[in-house]
Protein backbone atom coordinates (compact mmCIF):
# COMPACT_ATOMS: atom_id res chain seq x y z
CA UNK A 1 0.00 0.00 0.00
CA UNK A 2 2.96 2.31 0.42
CA UNK A 3 3.42 2.03 -3.35
CA UNK A 4 -0.15 3.29 -3.75
CA UNK A 5 0.62 6.20 -1.44
CA UNK A 6 3.69 6.96 -3.53
CA UNK A 7 1.64 6.94 -6.74
CA UNK A 8 -0.96 9.27 -5.23
CA UNK A 9 1.72 11.70 -4.06
CA UNK A 10 3.27 11.70 -7.52
CA UNK A 11 -0.12 12.49 -9.07
CA UNK A 12 -0.58 15.32 -6.56
CA UNK A 13 2.86 16.69 -7.43
CA UNK A 14 2.16 16.60 -11.17
CA UNK A 15 -1.27 18.19 -10.74
CA UNK A 16 0.16 20.93 -8.54
CA UNK A 17 3.00 21.53 -10.98
CA UNK A 18 0.57 21.86 -13.89
CA UNK A 19 -1.49 24.34 -11.86
CA UNK A 20 1.62 26.43 -11.13
CA UNK A 21 2.62 26.31 -14.79
CA UNK A 22 -0.85 27.37 -15.88
CA UNK A 23 -0.67 30.38 -13.57
CA UNK A 24 2.79 31.37 -14.79
CA UNK A 25 1.96 30.96 -18.48
CA UNK A 26 -1.23 32.93 -17.99
CA UNK A 27 0.53 35.94 -16.51
CA UNK A 28 0.31 39.15 -18.48
CA UNK A 29 2.49 42.28 -18.41
CA UNK A 30 1.73 44.60 -15.53
CA UNK A 31 0.68 47.27 -18.03
CA UNK A 32 -2.37 45.18 -18.92
CA UNK A 33 -5.35 44.25 -16.77
CA UNK A 34 -5.92 40.67 -15.76
CA UNK A 35 -9.43 39.90 -14.59
CA UNK A 36 -10.19 36.57 -12.96
CA UNK A 37 -13.34 34.88 -14.23
CA UNK A 38 -15.77 32.66 -12.39
CA UNK A 39 -14.65 29.61 -14.39
CA UNK A 40 -11.02 30.09 -13.36
CA UNK A 41 -11.98 30.30 -9.72
CA UNK A 42 -14.19 27.21 -9.93
CA UNK A 43 -11.43 25.26 -11.67
CA UNK A 44 -8.95 26.31 -8.99
CA UNK A 45 -11.31 25.16 -6.24
CA UNK A 46 -11.82 21.79 -7.92
CA UNK A 47 -8.05 21.37 -8.29
CA UNK A 48 -7.56 22.14 -4.59
CA UNK A 49 -10.24 19.64 -3.56
CA UNK A 50 -8.70 16.94 -5.76
CA UNK A 51 -5.28 17.59 -4.23
CA UNK A 52 -6.67 17.31 -0.70
CA UNK A 53 -8.40 14.05 -1.59
CA UNK A 54 -5.21 12.66 -3.15
CA UNK A 55 -3.11 13.40 -0.07
CA UNK A 56 -5.83 12.07 2.25
CA UNK A 57 -6.03 8.88 0.19
CA UNK A 58 -2.24 8.58 0.26
CA UNK A 59 -2.28 8.88 4.04
CA UNK A 60 -4.96 6.19 4.26
CA UNK A 61 -3.01 3.87 1.98
CA UNK A 62 0.20 4.39 3.95
CA UNK A 63 -1.58 3.79 7.24
CA UNK A 64 -3.32 0.62 6.05
CA UNK A 65 -0.25 -0.94 4.46
CA UNK A 66 2.66 -2.82 5.93
CA UNK A 67 5.88 -0.95 6.79
CA UNK A 68 7.64 0.05 3.60
CA UNK A 69 11.10 -1.05 2.60
CA UNK A 70 13.93 1.45 3.16
CA UNK A 71 14.04 2.28 -0.56
CA UNK A 72 10.29 2.83 -0.72
CA UNK A 73 10.33 4.92 2.47
CA UNK A 74 12.95 7.23 0.97
CA UNK A 75 11.01 7.53 -2.28
CA UNK A 76 7.76 8.30 -0.46
CA UNK A 77 9.57 10.95 1.59
CA UNK A 78 10.90 12.62 -1.56
CA UNK A 79 7.46 12.48 -3.17
CA UNK A 80 5.94 13.99 -0.01
CA UNK A 81 8.37 16.91 -0.15
CA UNK A 82 7.59 17.48 -3.84
CA UNK A 83 3.82 17.24 -3.26
CA UNK A 84 4.09 19.71 -0.39
CA UNK A 85 5.99 22.24 -2.47
CA UNK A 86 4.01 22.12 -5.72
CA UNK A 87 0.66 20.78 -4.58
CA UNK A 88 0.14 23.34 -1.84
CA UNK A 89 -0.14 26.33 -4.17
CA UNK A 90 -3.67 25.65 -5.49
CA UNK A 91 -4.83 24.75 -1.98
CA UNK A 92 -3.53 28.02 -0.51
CA UNK A 93 -5.07 30.00 -3.37
CA UNK A 94 -8.45 28.32 -2.85
CA UNK A 95 -8.39 29.02 0.88
CA UNK A 96 -7.52 32.68 0.26
CA UNK A 97 -10.38 32.98 -2.23
CA UNK A 98 -12.77 31.33 0.22
CA UNK A 99 -11.65 33.74 2.96
CA UNK A 100 -12.31 36.74 0.72
CA UNK A 101 -15.03 35.67 -1.76
CA UNK A 102 -16.17 39.21 -2.54
CA UNK A 103 -12.79 40.15 -4.03
CA UNK A 104 -11.60 36.89 -5.56
CA UNK A 105 -11.93 38.67 -8.92
CA UNK A 106 -9.27 41.38 -8.88
CA UNK A 107 -7.30 43.48 -11.31
CA UNK A 108 -3.54 43.24 -11.79
CA UNK A 109 -1.30 45.91 -13.29
CA UNK A 110 -3.24 48.80 -11.78
CA UNK A 111 -2.06 52.32 -12.51
CA UNK A 112 -0.23 54.21 -9.77
CA UNK A 113 -2.45 55.37 -6.96
CA UNK A 114 -4.85 52.43 -7.12
CA UNK A 115 -2.84 49.84 -5.18
CA UNK A 116 -3.80 48.13 -1.94
CA UNK A 117 -2.79 51.08 0.19
CA UNK A 118 -4.30 53.79 -2.00
CA UNK A 119 -7.67 55.45 -1.69
CA UNK A 120 -10.22 53.51 -3.67
CA UNK A 121 -8.02 50.42 -3.83
CA UNK A 122 -8.94 47.99 -6.56
CA UNK A 123 -11.57 48.62 -9.13
CA UNK A 124 -14.82 47.83 -7.41
CA UNK A 125 -13.48 48.24 -3.86
CA UNK A 126 -10.45 48.07 -1.63
CA UNK A 127 -7.92 45.29 -1.95
CA UNK A 128 -8.58 42.08 -0.08
CA UNK A 129 -6.64 38.95 0.78
CA UNK A 130 -7.77 37.29 -2.46
CA UNK A 131 -6.13 40.04 -4.54
CA UNK A 132 -3.09 38.44 -6.25
CA UNK A 133 -1.39 41.83 -6.25
CA UNK A 134 -1.15 41.77 -2.44
CA UNK A 135 2.24 40.33 -1.39
CA UNK A 136 3.35 39.67 -4.95
CA UNK A 137 5.76 36.77 -5.40
CA UNK A 138 4.06 34.78 -2.65
CA UNK A 139 3.45 31.76 -4.89
CA UNK A 140 7.14 30.87 -5.25
CA UNK A 141 7.89 31.90 -1.67
CA UNK A 142 5.16 29.48 -0.64
CA UNK A 143 6.69 26.66 -2.67
CA UNK A 144 10.06 27.16 -1.00
CA UNK A 145 8.43 27.52 2.40
CA UNK A 146 6.55 24.23 2.10
CA UNK A 147 9.62 22.42 0.78
CA UNK A 148 11.63 23.62 3.77
CA UNK A 149 8.88 22.85 6.28
CA UNK A 150 8.33 19.30 5.04
CA UNK A 151 12.06 18.62 4.85
CA UNK A 152 12.65 19.79 8.42
CA UNK A 153 9.78 17.67 9.72
CA UNK A 154 10.96 14.54 7.91
CA UNK A 155 14.54 15.09 9.03
CA UNK A 156 13.38 15.09 12.64
CA UNK A 157 14.17 18.75 13.23
CA UNK A 158 10.82 20.40 14.13
CA UNK A 159 12.75 23.36 15.53
CA UNK A 160 13.34 24.33 11.90
CA UNK A 161 9.65 25.20 11.46
CA UNK A 162 9.78 28.46 13.46
CA UNK A 163 13.09 29.29 11.76
CA UNK A 164 11.51 29.03 8.31
CA UNK A 165 8.48 31.06 9.40
CA UNK A 166 10.70 33.69 11.00
CA UNK A 167 12.73 34.10 7.80
CA UNK A 168 9.52 34.50 5.82
CA UNK A 169 8.13 37.01 8.30
CA UNK A 170 11.30 39.11 8.27
CA UNK A 171 11.26 39.20 4.49
CA UNK A 172 7.67 40.47 4.48
CA UNK A 173 7.94 42.71 7.55
CA UNK A 174 7.72 46.02 5.71
CA UNK A 175 4.65 44.90 3.72
CA UNK A 176 2.67 43.58 6.67
CA UNK A 177 1.61 47.04 7.80
CA UNK A 178 -1.38 46.89 5.45
CA UNK A 179 -4.35 44.91 6.80
CA UNK A 180 -4.99 42.85 3.62
CA UNK A 181 -1.31 41.92 3.44
CA UNK A 182 -1.23 40.82 7.08
CA UNK A 183 -4.39 38.76 6.67
CA UNK A 184 -3.11 37.16 3.47
CA UNK A 185 0.21 36.38 5.18
CA UNK A 186 -1.47 34.69 8.16
CA UNK A 187 -3.99 32.68 6.13
CA UNK A 188 -1.45 31.64 3.51
CA UNK A 189 1.20 30.70 6.06
CA UNK A 190 -1.15 28.63 8.23
CA UNK A 191 -2.49 26.81 5.16
CA UNK A 192 1.05 26.11 3.97
CA UNK A 193 2.05 24.75 7.38
CA UNK A 194 -0.97 22.47 7.53
CA UNK A 195 -0.39 21.22 3.99
CA UNK A 196 3.30 20.58 4.62
CA UNK A 197 2.42 18.73 7.83
CA UNK A 198 -0.14 16.57 5.99
CA UNK A 199 2.35 15.62 3.28
CA UNK A 200 5.03 14.87 5.86
CA UNK A 201 2.50 12.75 7.74
CA UNK A 202 2.06 10.49 4.72
CA UNK A 203 5.80 9.77 4.71
CA UNK A 204 5.77 9.15 8.47
CA UNK A 205 2.87 6.68 8.13
CA UNK A 206 4.68 4.85 5.33
CA UNK A 207 7.79 4.53 7.49
CA UNK A 208 6.12 3.43 10.73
Amino acid sequence: MSAVALALLVVATVLGGLAVRRVEVGRVPRSRVLVGVRGDRRRGTVTAVVLVVLVAAAAGAAWAGDPATPWLRSTVALAAVAAAGLGGGPVVTAVLAAADPGRAVASVGKPPGTGPGAAGGLAGGAAGVADPDVLRGGAWIGVLERLALTATLLLGWPEGVPVVLAVKGLGRFAELKETPAAERFIIGTLTSVLWAGACAGVAVLAAR
